[in-house]
């Protein structure tokens, strides 16, 4: 369910001049818990050794009804690295 975000959330990291090591948390927004183990899993390929501080929500219907996942990112960057 997460192959399709975290394309997206790649490029918001990169706009940011961001990158996945530099998330801190992240929040799932799922409505089926039943994925939770394979976005989770999804969530481990892409954060690697990393592993943000993360909350898991089941909810009732997200802004797009053909979602099944929304992924939020929190990242920390220091000052001396630019941004886009």
């Amino acid at each position: 369910p997460t192959d399709d975000v975290a394309p997206d959330e790649a490029f918001a990291l990169d706009d940011a001049g961001a990158t996945f090591g530099d998330v801190v948390r992240t929040r799932i927004y799922l409505i089926d818990a039943a994925d939770f183990e394979a976005v989770g899993s999804v969530h481990g390929e892409f954060f690697h050794d990393v592993r943000p501080a993360n909350t898991t929500v089941v909810v009732a219907a997200l802004l797009d009804a053909a979602w099944k996942v929304e992924i939020e990112v929190e990242a920390i960057i220091s000052k001396d690295r630019s941004i886009h």
